[in-house]
Formats: C-alpha cells, structure tokens, sequence
C-alpha cells in the first residue's frame, strides 16, 4: 500500500512539472549575439625595409588562426571590441644566407649570382594577443553582412628555423638570438561575408641584432590575404 501512495505522489508531482514547464524554442532570435570568434586567414608575405640585396624568391606564405571574444557595446550590436589568442606562422623564401659554427648563427651574406640553392628559407612561429575594434552591419537574423575590422597584435616568437639546401652540405639553425623575441604590429580586415582582405604590417623589426654588408638586418613584414570568420 505505501509503494502505490508513492507511485501516486510521484505520477502527480511529475504531471504538474511537465505543465510548468515549456520546452526550448530553437527558432527564436538571439538578440544577444556575439560574431566572428574564430577566424582563420592565408598571407603573401613581403619583406620591407631590406638591406640592398635581399630578394624574395619563390612564394612567402603564412598562416594565422584564433579565438576572440567578440564584445558589442552599442544597442544593435554593430560595434564592438575583441580580443582574444592566436598563432601565426611567417616564412620566408629569401637570397638573405645565414652561416654557422656547430648550431649557432655567425654571420649572414647574399648568394653571388651564379650559386645554385634549392631552398634558403626562414620560418618564425608566433603565439599572438590581437585586440581589435569591429564595426558590421549585422543583425540577429543573418550572417551575411559588411565587416571592417581594425586592430593592434603582439606577438611572441616562440620558435623559429632556418634551412638551406643547395650547393655543399645542407644545414638547419633554430632558436637564432639575432631575431627579436617580440613582433607587434597593426591590421585591417574587411569583406562581405566569407571573403574578407586581411592586411598586416609590423612595426617592430623581425632581426634586433644582425648585420649584412655593414647594414643591419632589421626587415619588417606586410601581409596581405584572405581571412575567414567562423561564428
């Protein structure tokens, strides 16, 4: 008899639960959106401010991905705020050659003319802190809409390798002193729905330490590409 009593309280309990309750409502607007907090973009990498006989040679292709917290401030949350981490890859295909004793970097110079190298390249691995300020014409209903996003990026060199393969032995350098621990630099990025331009241009150099026939090294990158928001 008190097993029924139970069964009884708990199919009553259970009835009025099931009335209270209204189940989710997965078509409605979410006026309190957030946009474009991972993003994904391929460059062109160009070196600025070279010593006279630095060349680029094949194609400089980087890469860069992340998250950011996209923050509106006004009503209509077509203004906001991000910031967020990221990881950028730069490389480098160059005629810049980098010489060593055992792992370290000596000294740099150019190819003469008629040396033959099959690859003379130089990849830097960046962990990045990118805030930017974010204007769109977004509304809850669609995700197709203008963006134009500016902003400012450091980055931290965690990791970077030099290799040469041609004429004599092949060689590989990491973890080279003469290249700045820290890059920073500004972007822009605008578009209409998937396609969007990115551009970069870093302020600080790449080298801080470093001659090549008596002038510094420094150089500085602009990339320019192709960045893709998801969500």
């Amino acid at each position: 008899m008190r097993n029924l009593i139970w069964a009884v309280c708990f199919l009553w309990v259970a009835g009025l639960w099931a009335q209270d309750v209204t189940p989710p409502d997965f078509t409605a607007v979410d006026s309190l959106y957030r946009e474009d907090q991972f993003y994904l973009g391929i460059t062109y990498n160009i070196l600025q401010d070279k010593p006279g006989n630095v060349k680029q040679n094949k194609l400089s292709l980087g890469f860069s991905g992340g998250f950011l917290r996209d923050m509106p401030f006004n009503k209509k949350r077509t203004w906001s705020v991000a910031a967020g981490l990221g990881y950028t890859f730069h490389n480098f295909n160059h005629n810049l050659q980098m010489t060593k004793i055992g792992d370290e970097p000596v000294g740099y110079n150019f190819f003469p003319p008629n040396n033959y190298f099959r690859k003379n390249k130089l990849m830097l691995h960046y962990l990045d802190l990118p805030i930017e300020l974010r204007w769109r014409t977004s509304t809850p209903e669609s995700h197709k809409f203008w963006r134009i996003y500016t902003g400012f990026k450091l980055s931290y060199l965690f990791y970077d390798q030099y290799k040469y393969r041609g004429d004599g032995p092949d060689y590989t350098i990491s973890h080279n002193d003469h290249l700045s621990d820290f890059l920073y630099g500004v972007y822009l990025a605008a578009g209409y729905n998937t396609w969007n331009v990115n551009v970069y241009y870093s302020l600080s150099p790449i080298y801080s330490e470093g001659t090549v026939s008596g002038q510094d090294i420094g150089m500085r990158t602009l990339s320019i590409g192709l960045m893709f928001y998801i969500l």
